[in-house]
C-alpha cells in the first residue's frame, strides 16, 4: 500500500512506486478516472491518450491503402501538392 499526503493547495506527491508502475515522469499528466462503482483509478494520461488513438485508428490504413511508409509519403505529398504531383 502507498500513502500520499494531499498539501493545504490540494497538491500530491505520487509515490515512487506508482510514478514507476504507471510510467510517470516530471511534467507527465495523470487522468482520474471513476468506474460505475465509484472507484477511482490514476492512470498516465499521456499512455492513455496513445492508447486510445490507437484504437481510434485501427485498420485505416487498410481501408486506404497504405500499407508502408512509401504510401505514407505519397498520401502527404498529395494532400500538400495536390494529386497531379
Amino acid at each position: 500500500m502507498n500513502l500520499a499526503k494531499i498539501s493545504s493547495n490540494g497538491q500530491i506527491t505520487v509515490p515512487a512506486e506508482i510514478r514507476q508502475l504507471l510510467g510517470l515522469k516530471a511534467g507527465d499528466k495523470i487522468l482520474f478516472l471513476q468506474k460505475p462503482n465509484g472507484e477511482i483509478t490514476i492512470n498516465n494520461a499521456s499512455a492513455k491518450a496513445i492508447i486510445n488513438a490507437q484504437k481510434a485508428f485501427y485498420g485505416v490504413a487498410d481501408e486506404a491503402g497504405i500499407s508502408n511508409e512509401n504510401d505514407v509519403q505519397d498520401l502527404v505529398n498529395e494532400i500538400r501538392y495536390g494529386k497531379d504531383n
